[in-house]
């Protein structure tokens, strides 16, 4: 899973927090998006407070 590997080196400060970790946040807030659609089961689920702030920032780039 490419796209975890790019939050997570992002989180850890061992990458930037560029467009590449950015559209990773996006990819990975889909598939959990479809996952809590597709069963109750998912519904709790949620990214850490870290990575909701990266999905913040990104979301706000889009935006603005």
């Amino acid at each position: 899973m490419e796209n975890l590997r790019i939050v997570s080196e992002s989180l850890a400060g061992e990458r930037p927090v560029d467009e590449q970790t950015h559209a990773a946040v996006a990819v990975l807030a889909e598939r959990l998006e479809r996952l809590k659609q597709s069963s109750s089961l998912f519904a709790k689920i949620a990214f850490s407070p870290q990575v909701q702030k990266l999905k913040q920032r990104a979301e706000a780039l889009v935006v603005g």
